[in-house]
């Protein structure tokens, strides 16, 4: 079965080996406007999934095969950001406790109530709105010091250090009038109007560590 995804749009990925509540599930979402895409196990989607993927992540947590606790510590070993709420069994609670540990969003026992599952997948979205803005602040971020010249990129890292024009000329051996107009061009690129927000810029932009 193959799966287009169009990259930019959020959609609700259904991964459950239970048929009847996939459909259901799928009627549900149609219902209140929601678009989403099934799969019938952990594998299919693990074969489908790319990072470029928006919008929530609906997990069996007991699947044969692979389990949807195995796939979720999977995503997460690859910085997946997909918000993801387990569905859950009587019996299967402290595994979804234990999963929301590990980042999960939510978790909801079956059967459950369709309105409180709506809910649960839009608190959901919204989250991954969030993600996405993020994504889009660091990629534009890094873009604009990715514009800078190499000089200007020192520059850039002697202001972001603290180091006063003065101090600036003095490291690279340059006269201050430079160092004014190297800052002005770097203010510009970077699209800020003051320190404050040329630190922020440099800070979404550093590389995460785990």
């Amino acid at each position: 079965m193959t799966h287009n995804i169009h990259p930019s749009e959020q959609l609700v990925y259904i991964v459950d080996d239970d048929e009847a509540l996939r459909d259901s599930l799928i009627w549900l979402l149609e219902s209140t406007g929601l678009k989403s895409l099934a799969f019938e196990s952990a594998e299919a989607f693990l074969a489908a999934y790319s990072a470029k993927m928006n919008g929530c992540l609906v997990l069996d947590i007991r699947m044969p095969g692979m389990s949807g606790l195995e796939l979720h510590e999977k995503l997460n070993a690859m910085h997946a950001t997909l918000p993801v709420i387990f569905i859950t069994g009587h019996g299967d609670v402290p595994m979804a406790v234990s999963a929301l540990k590990k980042g999960a969003v939510d978790f909801i026992e079956k059967p459950f109530n369709d309105q409180e599952m709506v809910s649960l997948i839009r608190g959901a979205l919204a989250e991954d709105l969030k993600h996405h803005g993020a994504r889009l602040q660091e990629a534009d971020a890094q873009r604009r010091i990715d514009g800078l010249t190499p000089r200007e990129r020192e520059v850039l890292e002697l202001i972001v250090a603290g180091r006063l024009n003065k101090q600036i000329a003095d490291d690279l051996g340059i006269s201050i009038k430079t160092v004014e107009v190297h800052r002005a061009r770097v203010m510009e690129k970077m699209g800020v109007n003051s320190l404050a927000e040329l630190v922020q810029h440099v800070m979404i932009s550093a590389p995460k560590h785990e």
